[in-house]
């Protein structure tokens, strides 16, 4: 049985009330990154879909005011890396702003295309962007798969309530 909303006790649209209800809506935990003028770059994302199975395309989201959207705005290409369970500390390290992304402990190869690719991750993908379509403070970049390695070992990492958490059966 579900509870029947109190339609007496909503909320007026706000960033505060989107944030709210997003943290209640677990989502897979991924990492983009880019090679940018300056070296490589990098930024956790919650925002990954799938769009399209033919041709193969992805989206995911990026905030204008990220230290990655300059090289993202001016790419060809991007890695996808989904994170296992066992890997919240480099999703931490990639969305904190002002850390060392790229380095130790971070394993990482120069991939495709110039691309970095992430070591130990449950699946990588390269991707050629598209398009960058304007939504409010952010863009979604539009990606089209390339190549891909599916084959990483574990169980998803999870990102809920502000902390990545692992699946639970």
């Amino acid at each position: 049985m579900t509870a029947t909303p109190d339609l007496g006790t909503y909320q007026l649209a706000s960033p505060d009330l989107l944030r709210s209800t997003f943290r209640r809506h677990a989502a897979g935990v991924a990492v983009i990154t880019a090679r940018g003028a300056a070296g490589p770059v990098g930024f956790t994302a919650t925002s990954l879909t799938s769009v399209s199975a033919e041709p193969p395309l992805v989206s995911f989201g990026i905030g204008i005011g990220a230290s990655s959207w300059p090289a993202i705005a001016e790419t060809d290409h991007v890695g996808i890396h989904v994170l296992g369970e066992h890997q919240g500390e480099l999703a931490a390290t990639f969305a904190r702003s002002g850390a060392d992304r790229f380095g130790a402990p971070t394993a990482w190869r120069e991939g495709p295309e110039g691309v970095p690719v992430l070591d130990d991750v449950l699946a990588w993908l390269v991707c050629r962007v598209v398009g960058r379509v304007p939504a409010g403070d952010h863009r979604i970049v539009l990606a089209e798969v390339v190549l891909g390695d599916p084959s990483g070992s574990g169980r998803p990492l999870l990102y809920h309530q502000g902390r990545f958490n692992g699946l639970r059966d």
